[in-house]
């Protein structure tokens, strides 16, 4: 049977569905399986598959403790009409390369990949404890499209709230608006004096209070959850579009069964790209897995030196999302690659928390390097990336997918081996900073720099974004990091 326990310790053994209500192990540690490629998929029977059926076999290896028919359901709900492409994720060439669009769900951003399909897992979850009327609350730090989607998967949800912290002024405005005008009875959204570090780390100490959780159980028969990507519920949804990207490729004859790919993969938390090296155990071939960083370069820093450090200088970036220095599923990545020694991960994140640091030992190193490459691009050459997609390929992208290309081009291409570059982000999420790029007019809201850009390329605003304009502004709370607690309780006696 497959059974989840702390990246930390082997003690737990929680089925998935236990997992993915709980969110985050009471030691701190993220949830993990030591079954993972136990059971591979069959890329051999992948060509022809819609995105729902490479979702069924994927995923039933993941969650083997959901039924057939509760997993067919969950993934007809979330792939379904709120997507405006029926492939889901499609890949079309860029060049001699590739471009799998992540965003064409409904808040126009790779979350809502997961975050359509958690609220459905996580209605079919049951209490721990057989609390009839427990309620879960979904607490999360975003830096920025994490909130948005979290929101929209589990506005109005029975039995479920949900709680967004966003770092003030370090969201773009149409981020912003996305999430302070979410509809739904259930929703809470407030801004921290802070950065998402500030506001991620003190989520995890939210989850870790245990008075906190014995006062929510007794005063409001409610629980913590995560919809961060330290929820294994929402990273196992993302393998699924790395085997769609191969049965696409070998739709197109660009590849044949057993022919490796790399994934260029902009990324600030990690979990994205580290669905690809799910994908890779569970029989993808996968050649290498390229981390692409902002100037937030904490990740290029590690996958060069083997040392981890986020004692730097903390920049916003015309890549906000990606404007992180604690990487959490980097912890899961390390479980594996040191063949599941809870020890050494333990040793290692209690360096990180005490002095901000740690250092892996060199073969452990050697050992991630053979699959993750990395690079990474500053705000001019993000400028440079998206004016020269555009000029050499009629393709607007956005500045995170930005970082991607940069890298990409960077690297020598190997003919035989085809690239995708994950394309996270809608550009019309970050008008004017896609505006700047393209020297087209940036001066004006972010609504007519919508307008500008879509005269310009010929591209469609996407209907939901466009309507933020006249949407109305529900939440403009503000708190310090220090109170974030006290928010959550209040959003829970509301509950």
């Amino acid at each position: 049977m497959t059974t989840f326990h702390s990246t930390r310790s082997s003690t737990d053994a929680l089925t998935s569905k236990q997992a993915i209500r709980k969110g985050i192990a009471d030691d701190g540690g993220l949830f993990v399986t030591d079954q993972l490629g136990e059971t591979t998929v069959d890329i051999s029977a992948l060509a022809g598959k819609s995105y729902q059926q490479i979702a069924f076999d994927v995923l039933s290896v993941l969650l083997p403790d959901f039924g057939e028919d509760e997993l067919k359901q969950c993934i007809a709900e979330a792939y379904g009409s709120q997507w405006s492409d029926e492939r889901i994720t499609p890949v079309k060439p860029l060049g001699d390369d590739y471009v799998m669009e992540l965003f064409n769900g409904p808040t126009c951003a790779f979350k809502d990949v997961a975050l359509q399909i958690l609220p459905r897992f996580m209605a079919r979850t049951t209490p721990a404890d057989g609390d009839a009327d427990e309620k879960i609350m979904i607490v999360t730090a975003t830096s920025g499209d994490t909130g948005k989607a979290a929101l929209a998967g589990f506005a109005d949800a029975a039995g479920t709230g949900i709680t967004v912290f966003y770092p003030q002024g370090r969201v773009s405005r149409v981020q912003e608006l996305q999430m302070t005008t979410q509809t739904g009875s259930n929703v809470h959204v407030c801004a921290v004096n802070g950065n998402f570090d500030d506001a991620q780390s003190t989520v995890k100490e939210i989850f870790g209070d245990q008075e906190l959780a014995e006062r929510l159980a007794a005063d409001d028969h409610v629980v913590l959850s995560s919809a961060n990507s330290i929820n294994v519920g929402r990273l196992v949804p993302q393998v699924v579009y790395y085997f769609s990207a191969y049965a696409q490729l070998l739709e197109q004859q660009v590849i044949n069964v057993g022919d490796e790919v790399d994934f260029v993969v902009p990324t600030g938390n990690f979990g994205d790209v580290l669905a690809g090296y799910y994908a890779k155990m569970l029989g993808l071939p996968v050649r290498q897995l390229v981390v692409a960083s902002d100037k937030n370069n904490v990740l290029f820093d590690f996958l060069t030196t083997g040392t981890y450090n986020r004692n730097r200088p903390f920049y916003e970036t015309i890549s906000p999302s990606m404007d992180i220095l604690i990487s959490s599923n980097l912890e899961r990545m390390l479980y594996y690659m040191a063949e599941k020694d809870p020890r050494l991960i333990t040793y290692l994140m209690n360096d990180l928390a005490q002095y901000g640091a740690y250092e892996v030992p060199p073969q452990l190193l050697a050992q991630i390097r053979q699959l993750f490459a990395t690079g990474w691009a500053d705000e001019d050459q993000v400028r440079q990336m998206i004016a020269e997609c555009w000029r050499a390929n009629h393709y607007v992208i956005d500045p995170h997918t930005a970082c991607g290309y940069f890298v990409m081009r960077q690297m020598p291409a190997d003919p035989g081996t085809p690239r995708v570059l994950l394309s996270t982000a809608s550009p019309y999420k970050f008008p004017r900073v896609v505006n700047e790029a393209l020297g087209l007019k940036a001066d004006g809201t972010d609504f007519e720099c919508m307008d500008e850009l879509a005269a310009a390329t010929g591209t469609e605003v996407p209907a939901m974004l466009r309507g933020l304009e006249s949407a109305d502004v529900r939440f403009r709370d503000c708190v310090e990091v220090s109170d974030m607690a006290h928010y959550v309780e209040q959003c829970a006696d509301r509950l």
